[in-house]
């Protein structure tokens, strides 16, 4: 019962798209599900210089042999979701769980003006409104949509039926472990919670389906809005490095900070990392930049990886050394 949950260790923006889009196109899954809150989360993969940033359709959509599957704990906007199936020009592969909660304009609407979420940073994606529609057992679901009436199914069935055949299956989160509602830097989270359990829940499988949990961290942590950022360095130091980023679905610029290993270390703990995947290498080294053999590694960027290994005591099997989906440093078949 081959199955990967990939998850987000700090705080989003971890480069998690990336990971997911590689290991569909290496490990070919039969089937591609994502958990998560909603659209208000967004995952850029970038294949020959050319960017996708997804809020709804799994990052793994570069393999096209994969079923594209939206958990029910998912959210869903039908005017994103239907636009990226036109985009990506997956409408035959990509379906809805027909329980999946609706996000509405009016959820939208509320998430921009009230004051508390806008204090918190909100993306304004009208997730928060919409879950507390689903806790209160009033908002719509996809099978309610009539737009959604040809992309409905069951997704936890279509899982664990693939899964009873042997077949590989790739779960991906979205967000980070900072966030989430339980564990992270509350109130400055989202709306539930975001750790590997959740994800697993989202989609409709029990703790023991999951062979393996990757979870996400990048050598300089972002954050976009507020909320506390224990490593968090100055603007003008982030820029002198060159790192200067954006947010995928807010378009505001991100916080970075230094790599925080108690962070790293707790979020590995609560998600029950099997692996680590660690992202913008060739930000700590630009010598680094789209090496994929440990071998050319720099010893700097060597070192640091170490001592990851070292504090967190779960090997590094997948380390990307730029944008592109295939500058990875793949060591899964040495470690594992």
């Amino acid at each position: 019962m081959p199955s990967a949950i990939i998850v987000g260790g700090f705080w989003g923006d971890e480069g998690k798209g990336k990971i997911v889009a590689y290991i569909a196109n290496t490990d070919k899954p039969k089937i591609i599900a994502r958990g998560g809150v909603g659209p208000n989360a967004g995952h850029t993969v970038e294949i020959s210089g050319q960017k996708f940033g997804l809020r709804m359709i799994p990052s793994g959509f570069v393999y096209k042999d994969a079923r594209l599957l939206i958990g029910a704990g998912v959210l869903v906007n039908p005017e994103v979701f239907l636009r990226e199936v036109e985009l990506l020009k997956v409408a035959d592969r990509a379906r809805v769980d027909y329980r999946c909660a609706i996000i509405e304009p009016r959820h939208c609407e509320m998430d921009r003006t009230q004051d508390h979420l806008k204090k918190i940073g909100t993306t304004g994606t009208g997730c928060g409104p919409a879950n507390v529609d689903r806790v209160c057992r009033i908002a719509k679901q996809a099978k309610d949509i009539p737009e959604l009436k040809d992309f409905l199914t069951d997704v936890p069935l279509e899982i664990n039926e693939a899964l009873d055949k042997g077949n590989f299956v790739l779960i991906e989160g979205s967000q980070g472990f900072g966030l989430s509602l339980y564990y992270g830097t509350y109130p400055y989270v989202t709306s539930k919670d975001t750790t590997a359990s959740a994800i697993a829940s989202d989609v409709g499988i029990g703790p023991t389906r999951v062979d393996d949990v990757i979870v996400v961290f990048k050598c300089f942590p972002t954050r976009v809005g507020a909320g506390p950022f224990p490593t968090e360095m100055p603007a003008e130091e982030a820029e002198r490095l060159g790192i200067v980023e954006y947010g995928t679905v807010t378009g505001r610029r991100r916080r970075v900070g230094y790599w925080d290993g108690k962070l790293a270390k707790y979020s590995a703990m609560v998600n029950g990392a099997t692996q680590i995947a660690i992202t913008g290498i060739d930000k700590l080294d630009r010598d680094c930049y789209g090496v994929k053999e440990w071998e050319k590694l720099t010893p700097k960027a060597k070192k640091f990886i170490e001592d990851i290994e070292a504090e967190i005591k779960v090997p590094v099997t997948l380390i990307s050394t730029g944008p592109d989906m295939d500058q990875i440093i793949d060591l899964r078949k040495e470690k594992l």
